[in-house]
């Protein structure tokens, strides 16, 4: 069984900036694939940021690129979500995820999440 413990959600001024971080227990966490997803009220769920087991190859859905940068330490067993230039429409639980591949969308593990509130 894999936990997996988000951190560093908060509420932030529009434009402002936030660095998440998620640390999973286990000894297998640098051969895996980790996501960042979010929910909004009222949404599904969707995705975020991938990133690939060595960190060299990474994937982000459309309205964050230029954004958020995600990035993972296997030494400490943590991949983080640095988010710049937050919007109010970045509003949402955010929850870390272990996938089975890097552009695929099938989680094995979910966080429990973390709240980010942009205001204007």
């Amino acid at each position: 069984q894999v936990q997996l413990v988000e951190s560093g959600g908060g509420l932030v001024q529009v434009g402002g900036s936030l660095r998440l971080s998620c640390t999973a227990s286990g000894r297998a966490f640098g051969t895996y694939a980790m996501a960042w997803f979010r929910q909004a009220p009222g949404k599904d769920r969707e995705f975020v940021a991938s990133i690939g087991w060595s960190g060299s190859s990474t994937s982000y859905e459309e309205s964050v690129k230029g954004r958020f940068t995600i990035s993972r330490d296997n030494a400490k067993n943590t991949v983080y979500l640095q988010m710049n230039g937050l919007k109010p429409e970045d509003t949402a639980i955010y929850y870390c995820a272990r996938v089975r591949t890097l552009y695929g969308r099938s989680v094995d593990y979910w966080g429990q999440g973390t709240q980010v509130t942009v205001s204007s």
